[in-house]
């Protein structure tokens, strides 16, 4: 069975980032976010999903979607 990954999905501005988000989905991601102010969308897939949606018009990058923690105030370590 293929492993589902978050995906951070970084998406052009020449296009409405709610048709690329549509195109995605219809590709397989399970859209879980549009972050129309950044310019990215996340979801979740397997990686045979996100081989095919770098061929998506309008999409620019896929990384895998780090979880990230600054931690408590006053420590040095954020992750």
């Amino acid at each position: 069975m293929a492993t589902v990954t978050l995906w951070l999905i970084t998406i052009s501005s020449d296009q409405p980032i709610h048709d690329i988000a549509t195109r995605l989905s219809a590709e397989g991601l399970s859209v879980r976010e549009v972050l129309e102010e950044i310019g990215c969308i996340t979801g979740a897939a397997d990686d045979a999903t996100v081989q095919r949606l770098k061929r998506v018009q309008g999409v620019l990058d896929i990384a895998p979607d780090t979880p990230m923690d600054v931690g408590p105030p006053g420590t040095d370590e954020t992750w």
